[in-house]
């Protein structure tokens, strides 16, 4: 009898050979990993690969739980921002998109709808404290009967296995002469809720130490190193002392990279003083697919260069923003009846040059290369780049790098666009160091 059995192979797919690191169960070695059913069905340190309708080959490669990334604008076509995840899902190894704020009251079950056609990716979203969300570019704070808590309330209520939190973005050009009032909105409808706020910092007003003394525990702080006018750093380039009140009561703090939300200094002065990220994440939109962001793996190795350890990095983009938005099951353990989200990366050694939103360049010596992506026990197949809408600038390398191949596009897009003038300049002021 052949070892598959009469009914055919045991497993739809195994990843055979690589280095198994599970935050979640704690788990570290060599592992392989079977799939059945769109779950984990074995999980041991040899499982022969004639049991399988597929093999992943994972030798010499990492093997972790599918990336969950916090911040995202998947609202597309519709917002301003919205990107399709999946050109970038099946050469990310991110398995759970979870979009922060795309869409307010009025528009959040049409993105509810639109999500519904992302499977086997899972998604979640943050509902805008503003009713339009992201259609615009920015601005949608600056209107008071906009600012609806109870409209908020209303849409969590309609769609509350989609809504994960509130969303409110803070800064001048995004609320006016509304300051404050749009985080208290947020902070009451999230209440209502049980749910988080996530508060994006950009250039104030509003002033920083006020939005951080007014978050709750398990509130989370986004673009947590930007270098504009909101920094959460002092003038002796230490953390202001609402940074440290925030932590000690359970605020928590996301990375949001995005298009102009992360400076390497600030992050260097940061993680010198002990304030690590609770969560990488990317803002992958219309403006940081192109870079310098990339995806959540490009993020990741920055963190890897900044000196966060690898199990750390990986921890901080799986188990902890599933546990920041109170869904610690969308960490998939890498266990026997796990959902099978998975992601194999090479832990590519080497000389490369990455930058942050203010074109300052760092030297990285580690690059997370994904070899594999399986979202709910499917390996996720090639998908062409989607070119960006009308509205978002381009240079002719970015546009080169669209036009690859797709089988190609898994390479690293950062190890393509490699000097400052491949990327589109935004006028960002600072960073402040």
């Amino acid at each position: 009898m052949s070892p598959t059995g009469e009914n055919g192979p045991l497993f739809d797919l195994v990843v055979r050979g690589g280095r198994v690191v599970d935050p979640v169960t704690g788990r570290l070695g060599r592992f392989d990993v079977a799939i059945a059913g769109g779950v984990v069905a074995d999980i041991a340190p040899a499982i022969p690969g004639d049991l399988a309708t597929g093999v992943v080959d994972a030798k010499g490669a990492l093997v972790v739980p599918g990336l969950v990334d916090l911040h995202t604008h998947i609202f597309s076509p519709g917002t301003f921002w919205g990107v399709d995840p999946g050109p970038t899902a099946w050469r990310s190894g991110v398995t759970t998109w979870v979009d922060a704020g795309s869409a307010g009251a009025y528009n959040l079950g049409a993105l509810h709808r639109l999500c519904g056609s992302f499977p086997p990716l899972t998604t979640r979203a943050f509902v805008n404290i503003s009713s339009i969300g992201l259609v615009a570019e920015t601005g949608e704070g600056r209107r008071d009967d906009l600012c609806d808590a109870g409209l908020a309330v209303d849409a969590i209520e309609q769609n509350a296995d989609f809504v994960v939190g509130v969303k409110c973005r803070l800064d001048r050009a995004v609320v006016g002469e509304m300051g404050i009032v749009p985080l208290q909105r947020a902070i009451e409808a999230a209440a209502a809720g049980g749910l988080p706020v996530m508060a994006h910092i950009g250039t104030g007003p509003p002033d920083i130490d006020e939005v951080l003394d007014r978050l709750r525990p398990g509130d989370i702080v986004t673009h947590c190193y930007t270098g504009q006018g909101m920094a959460l750093l002092d003038r002796s380039g230490g953390p202001r002392a609402s940074v440290v009140r925030a932590r000690e009561r359970g605020v928590l703090f996301d990375v949001g990279h995005g298009a102009g939300g992360f400076s390497f200094a600030v992050a260097e002065r940061m993680l010198a003083s002990g304030h690590v990220p609770d969560v990488i994440s990317s803002d992958l939109h219309q403006r940081s697919v192109l870079g310098p962001a990339f995806d959540l793996p490009t993020c990741m190795s920055k963190f890897l260069a900044l000196g966060m350890s690898l199990e750390e990095v990986v921890q901080a983009a799986t188990v902890n923003p599933a546990r920041a938005i109170g869904q610690a099951s969308l960490a998939a353990p890498l266990a026997i009846g796990g959902r099978a989200d998975v992601a194999v990366f090479e832990v590519e050694v080497g000389d490369f040059a990455l930058y942050d939103t203010y074109m300052e360049q760092r030297k990285v010596d580690r690059l997370l290369v994904n070899r594999a992506t399986v979202a709910g026990g499917v390996l996720l197949p090639p998908v062409a780049a989607a070119p960006p809408a009308c509205w978002i600038p381009s240079t002719d390398r970015q546009d080169d790098v669209l036009h690859r191949d797709a089988g190609e596009l898994r390479r690293p897009w950062a190890t393509l666009l490699t000097h400052p003038n491949d990327f589109v300049h935004l006028p960002l002021v600072g960073p402040p160091i």
